[in-house]
């Protein structure tokens, strides 16, 4: 399951301030809390205070990033992973006949060597 990005839910970068996600934070729930905005739904106003948890905590903060960091990583080698299996794919594969060929052109080859 994807890691959630905490930093889109309050709207700020990646290296903002405490004060930077706090600020949004406080913006954003005044504008989806559902004492405020009756039009509001419940679940943005617990995701935006689920992600107030974290990144206004340095060490839960620290613990996500390295998560976000991780999961970036295994997303690129999967990605990478992906695209190689597609090159060998697209790649000529030996027919029956070239191999026979080929092996007795070695072992030709091998014989004058040897």
């Amino acid at each position: 399951m994807p890691l959630k990005d905490y930093y889109s839910i309050l709207e700020v970068s990646s290296n903002a301030t405490l004060a930077q996600v706090k600020r949004s934070y406080r913006r954003l729930a005044r504008l989806y809390h559902p004492d405020l905005n009756k039009e509001a739904k419940d679940t943005r106003i617990k995701q935006l205070n689920e992600a107030y948890d974290i990144l206004s905590n340095a060490a839960k903060r620290n613990a996500y990033d390295i998560q976000r960091l991780e999961e970036i990583r295994r997303t690129l080698l999967l990605d990478l992973l992906r695209r190689r299996q597609e090159e060998v794919r697209r790649e000529p594969k030996m027919t029956w006949t070239e191999g026979a060929i080929g092996f007795v052109k070695e072992l030709k080859k091998g014989l004058r060597d040897g």
